[in-house]
């Protein structure tokens, strides 16, 4: 999936009220504000000084005129922290039944309502085969070389969706909890657990239950963001 329009290169200089992200622009030298579609704690990623992309946008309903997508870290790897982004491409991916664990899936629905007030992220379905309930946790904190983890904050709102898929899974469909890795700079993954241990435990409830594991990579530039191959479980 390509971005919409030409990123630009700036110099973050402050990240703040979870949103908000003040930028130096690289040619220019303007002081911008941009937007930051990320609600996490983003730990690791938001250090002053550090080189990002911005997406310019001339929308007369938009305030801020610049999305914050990558994080350059300056040698050769990326890490995308728009987390509306990864959906975006997998929806691609799964409408080209190009991911094989789902492969066999003709049918898709993104955001369908299910559980307690909750909206599954994609909902796939085929003639003779469950349905397959997946949820979709974009993953960006790296604390160890090459090793991904996930949550970078607590997640009460992400132990509800485990528990919801674990439910799916004992009515008989398949639930999915997919892991779409936003870095190009880890093999593999594996739960924050000492940042969120309920996250944890709700995760190994789920897994106890029937719910699967998928994890996966993307390969990213300041032109593009796509899925890539799977990355491994270190869980």
């Amino acid at each position: 999936m390509r971005f919409q329009t030409e990123l630009v290169p700036a110099r973050l200089t402050k990240r703040y009220k979870r949103f908000l992200a003040d930028c130096v622009l690289e040619q220019s030298g303007q002081e911008i504000t941009a937007h930051c579609a990320n609600p996490g704690s983003m730990m690791g990623l938001a250090t002053l000084g550090t080189r990002v992309w911005l997406e310019p946008n001339d929308d007369p309903r938009k305030k801020l005129k610049f999305g914050w997508r990558l994080v350059d870290h300056e040698n050769g790897h990326f890490t995308g922290v728009d987390t509306s982004l990864p959906n975006r491409a997998l929806k691609t991916a799964l409408n080209a039944q190009a991911i094989a664990p789902l492969s066999a899936y003709t049918m898709v629905r993104p955001e369908v309502k299910y559980g307690q007030n909750s909206r599954i992220d994609f909902l796939l379905s085929a003639a003779g085969l469950p349905d397959a309930y997946v949820e979709v946790k974009s993953v960006t904190l790296s604390r160890c070389e090459g090793v991904a983890e996930f949550p970078d904050s607590v997640t009460a709102r992400g132990a509800k969706h485990l528990t919801e898929l674990a439910e799916m899974a004992r009515q008989g469909h398949r639930a999915v909890m997919l892991y779409l890795v936003q870095r190009t700079d880890c093999t593999g993954f594996k739960l924050a657990e000492d940042i969120d241990p309920a996250y944890a435990a709700a995760y190994r409830r789920a897994t106890a239950s029937g719910v699967e594991t998928l994890c996966l990579g993307t390969n990213i530039s300041p032109d593009s963001i796509e899925i890539a191959s799977a990355i491994d479980v270190l869980i």
